[in-house]
Order: C-alpha cells, then sequence, then structure tokens
C-alpha cells in the first residue's frame, strides 16, 4: 500500500466554491456578481480561507490514519498495535580480542566499558561486560559496541577496530575477530509502518510463520526479508537477507536467534536455527544499440543502461525466492533510450522461495558484460 496518497475528505476545487459562494450571494441578495466587482473581490478572499481550512481538515484527518501518518503522529498510533514503538536506531557490533604481553598467575579484568577505535580514531566502540583473561591464558574475547548509534558502524573487517584508547595491565594489542554489523538506523515512516501491520501475526506469540517473521524483522530496519519454514516437526528455521541484498552476517543472525528464541516469544516445543539461504549466481550479458536519431547522445544512453543494469541488480536481490527474471531487466533497459537489446543472459530461473520448507534461494551477481553495439537505422 503506497503511504504517498493522501485522502481526500472535502474538497480543495477553488473553483468550484467560487461558484457555489457566487450562486448562493446571487440567491440571497437577486444581485448579479460581476467578474471585477467588489463583491466577486471579497467571495475569492471567503473562498481562499476556507480551502486553506479544508486542506488542514484534510491533512488531520490523514494523520489518523496509520497507512497516511507521519513522525510523531504515525508513533502515537502505534499505541493502537503490537508494534507499539518505533524501532530505534541500533549500535553496530562485533566480538574483539583482547591480548596481553604473556600469561599471568592471576585472572586479568578488562572492564566493561573498555574503549577501542580504529587506526583512524573514526568511530569509537566499547566492551558490553566485564570479562576475564583465564590464568595461563594471553586473550578473551568479548562483544564490543559502537557508541554511535546507526548504519556508520557496519562492515569494519576482522582486524580493522585494533586501537586501544582505555588502557588495562599487561594490555598488550587488539583486534576484531568478527566484522562489525547489526547497525541500523532508527526505522523510517514507512518501516515503521510495515511493521505495525506485520505485528498483528504476533498477538499469539512467534508460533505463527508470520509471529516469527514480524519479531525477526524488529531486530534491525535494515533486514529486507525472512523466510520461515519447518523441516520437520518441532524445527523452526529462519532465513534473514538485508536491505543491501546481502545474506545476514553471523552478528545479525545471533540477533534474531535471540530474539525469536526468547521465553515469551517461542513456544517451548520450537527448536528455533537461522540458516544462511542458498546463492544462485548469475550473470549479466547483453548488446544494446542506440537509434542514430537519438535525442540525446550516447555517453548520456550509456550512463542510463549502467543505472538501469544497477537497478535490476538492486531489485533482483531484494527478496528471497525472487525468480531470475530477464524481463524485468529488458523493460529498465528499453526505457533508456535505445533501439533494441540482444540479452545473452540471464536466462529466466524460478528460485525456491522456501514454501516447501527447504531453504529458500537469493540471486546473487555475477558478471556484468554490457556492449554498445553501436547506431542503428529504425
Amino acid at each position: 500500500m503506497s503511504r504517498n496518497t493522501q485522502y481526500q475528505f472535502v474538497s480543495t476545487d477553488t473553483g468550484a466554491l467560487v461558484s457555489s459562494l457566487v450562486a448562493g450571494y446571487e440567491r440571497i441578495t437577486g444581485t448579479s456578481v460581476q467578474p471585477a466587482s467588489p463583491e466577486k473581490l471579497f467571495i475569492q478572499w471567503v473562498a481562499d480561507i476556507i480551502i486553506q481550512e479544508r486542506i488542514i481538515n484534510n491533512y488531520t484527518g490523514n494523520q489518523n490514519i496509520p497507512s497516511r501518518a507521519e513522525g510523531e503522529n504515525l508513533d502515537a498510533l502505534g499505541e493502537l498495535f503490537y508494534a507499539s514503538q518505533r524501532p530505534a536506531a541500533q549500535p553496530a557490533v562485533c566480538t574483539e580480542r583482547f591480548y596481553i604481553s604473556e600469561a599471568q598467575e592471576t585472572a586479568i579484568l578488562i572492564p566493561i566499558g573498555t574503549r577501542v577505535t580504529d587506526a583512524s580514531n573514526t568511530l569509537v566502540w566499547e566492551t558490553v561486560e566485564d570479562v576475564y583473561v583465564s590464568i595461563g591464558s594471553t586473550y578473551a574475547d568479548v562483544q564490543i559496541q559502537c557508541q554511535t548509534a546507526g548504519v556508520v558502524g557496519n562492515d569494519y573487517s576482522a582486524g580493522q577496530i585494533n586501537t586501544i584508547i582505555d588502557l588495562f595491565n599487561y594490555y598488550d594489542h587488539c583486534e576484531n575477530t568478527t566484522a562489525s554489523d547489526d547497525g541500523a538506523d532508527a526505522a523510517t515512516d514507512d518501516e515503521y509502518y510495515g511493521l505495525m501491520r506485520a505485528s498483528q501475526d504476533a498477538y499469539s506469540t512467534a508460533g505463527p510463520k508470520g509471529g516469527y517473521i514480524y519479531i525477526a524483522k524488529q531486530v534491525s530496519t535494515e533486514i529486507a526479508d525472512v523466510v520461515a519454514n519447518r523441516p520437520s516437526a518441532g524445527k523452526v528455521d529462519l532465513y534473514v537477507l538485508m536491505d543491501d541484498g546481502s545474506i545476514a552476517q553471523t552478528e545479525t543472525k545471533n540477533a534474531v536467534l535471540a530474539a525469536c528464541s526468547a521465553d515469551t516469544v517461542r513456544p517451548l516445543t520450537d527448536d528455533v536455527a537461522v540458516k544462511d539461504p542458498q546463492a544462485v549466481e548469475y550473470n549479466i550479458s547483453f548488446t544494446y544499440f542506440i537509434p542514430s536519431d537519438a535525442a540525446v547522445g550516447s555517453a548520456e544512453i550509456e550512463a542510463a543502461v549502467n543505472a538501469a543494469v544497477d537497478q535490476f541488480v538492486s531489485w533482483q536481490c531484494a527478496k528471497l525466492g525472487r525468480d531470475i527474471n530477464p524481463s524485468y531487466l529488458i523493460g529498465l533497459l528499453m526505457q533508456t533510450g535505445i533501439k533494441r537489446v540482444v540479452l545473452t543472459s540471464p536466462a529466466f530461473t524460478v528460485l525456491n522461495d522456501g514454501s516447501d520448507n527447504t531453504a529458500p534461494q537469493v540471486a546473487m551477481i555475477g558478471d556484468i558484460t554490457a556492449t554498445n553495439g553501436g547506431h542503428e537505422d529504425e
């Protein structure tokens, strides 16, 4: 459902309102209103005031409808739904390994709140709990989270967060052993409304398929799609796809598993697991031809063709089980101003959506080859 279309509770047609006011005035006074008469100017002023009030009335009415409300108004309507609060921004997390210079005869404390950063001091991270380097050991692992909430903390590769800020006894060096992930911005109005609708499946705990999907999506606004299926009695497998079309990384999968395994939401008979969907690689290869009398230059058309390919790639991997559909690509390419396209790949391929309780598939782009075939006459 589009959230852009606004319902019109009262008409805002200025012409119709002026005509109605003129007709009423003439009927009451028995006087004909001329185009340049003072009466006509006064009526137009009154009509302008009435139209402004009608616009406000329409806005107020739309702010009482969840599919049309915005900002704080949408937050207030959230009290009517299971998803009563807009998901806030979440910090990225990863696992940090702290090393000491040599094994000690006593455990060495790394206190909660110990801060680390990357070599460029771009973001600051902190440990989320106390951890000890055990007797006889030279390192300890602990989860750290970014002090700046949002997606800005995602995608720091292993080993990149390696600079200590708060020194502790016998410290030697540190590094993150997993890539940072699970950071998310606050839910937009569209995302929050989608959660409101999905939350209606969550009233009976996470037993229904929709309940598991809703609870999984609550973990992060960066989650684009979730498939929940039952491979066998008492087993629940969850598959998570991110907004950028990538398969969820370890930190996000762990967070989804924790959320969907909580005793307050999971039926006691369910054994929940978060697994990776099956990636199906495809290539894009085509030759396009430009009309000789094209209204725009070849460079502009080439840029438009590349943008169309990028749009197709994003669309193709945005949903689990979405069939690889070359017709959609051709449709996008034909809107760029080219005359025709000869598509070599991909071929139409049906992907499994997980409805048969097996692992769903997701399309992943391989090589892209776009060849300019030159000009052709119509």
